[in-house]
């Protein structure tokens, strides 16, 4: 019996595909020098334009960049002797900061897992508004606390209440967002079974969900005051209280107070350090458990 040849179309070859990755390679490669090429251009022209603004006064001032902290340092060590008096002195202030930025955290901690909460899917209470939920978040985030405390210090005066006010409405936003993407690896096994047996969603959300997340929060929420403790001592420049207004006086006399000025800015570092380090060690016993 004779072979039969079966004629018809080829069947189609594989694609090269060392050749398309190279060709996608490159074409990444391109539109990554065109958005830096692009990206340097709008800074050396927005530079420029500020400089020419400024009457070149960025060009003459850079040899000068280090004079205030040499002045300042060599006064501080002259005056080495006053230091203390002028660490009690201040301490005050230091510990009004603290308090803006503990009460501060401590409000947005709390406003924050109510919002991260309505705007976790499959634990909304209105699923419908989730994405409004989720916009007032991002609104709250994106206005720089400054921003919120000079439209306080207008219609409130200056004080502490307007940076509280100001920290506690951006860090809401910020903790909902991070709290947010905690609640939505919480198992939901327990919220059902609660549900089962009609429980209303306070309940579910207190007894099923706040117990798996609660680490986090907290994790979370001692990082915020970190954050918080630098926030306030920066809205003390603008009226709002705190060791920062001291150091906004302290400086605004110029030589022969610098000695004030280093106090202060020992007390705020000293302090920064402190939350940080104490901070991270319970932020990695909460959720590492070490």
């Amino acid at each position: 019996m004779s072979d039969i040849a079966i004629s018809g179309p080829t069947a189609p070859q594989p694609p090269d595909l060392r050749a398309s990755y190279l060709r996608d390679l490159q074409r990444r490669r391109l539109y990554s020098g065109l958005l830096l090429a692009l990206f340097a251009l709008l800074f050396v022209s927005g530079f420029m334009l500020a400089d020419d603004r400024n009457a070149g006064g960025f060009w003459d001032g850079l040899p000068k960049i280090f004079d205030f902290p040499s002045e300042l340092v060599a006064e501080a060590v002259e005056k080495s002797a006053n230091l203390p008096a002028h660490f009690v002195r201040y301490f005050p202030s230091l510990l009004e900061t603290i308090n803006i930025a503990a009460a501060s955290t401590l409000v947005g901690a709390i406003l924050a897992s109510v919002i991260s909460m309505l705007a976790t899917r499959g634990l909304a209470r209105w699923p419908a508004l989730i994405p409004v939920f989720r916009r007032v978040m991002d609104i709250m985030r994106a206005v720089p606390e400054v921003v919120i405390a000079l439209v306080l210090i207008f219609v409130l005066g200056g004080g502490p209440v307007a940076a509280m006010i100001a920290i506690a409405f951006h860090t809401t936003g910020a903790l909902g967002k991070l709290f947010s993407e905690v609640n939505e690896n919480a198992d939901l096994r327990p919220v059902e079974g609660l549900a089962s047996v009609g429980s209303t969603w306070t309940q579910r959300m207190w007894f099923a969900v706040l117990p798996q997340v609660a680490p986090n929060y907290l994790s979370y929420g001692l990082m915020r005051f970190e954050i918080n403790i630098r926030a306030s001592a920066i809205l003390g420049f603008v009226g709002s209280g705190g060791i920062g207004y001291d150091l906004r006086n302290a400086m605004s006399w110029g030589k022969g107070r610098y000695d004030e000025v280093a106090a202060i800015f020992i007390l705020l570092l000293t302090t920064i350090v402190i939350v940080d380090q104490l901070s991270s060690h319970y932020r990695n016993r909460l959720v590492r458990g070490v």
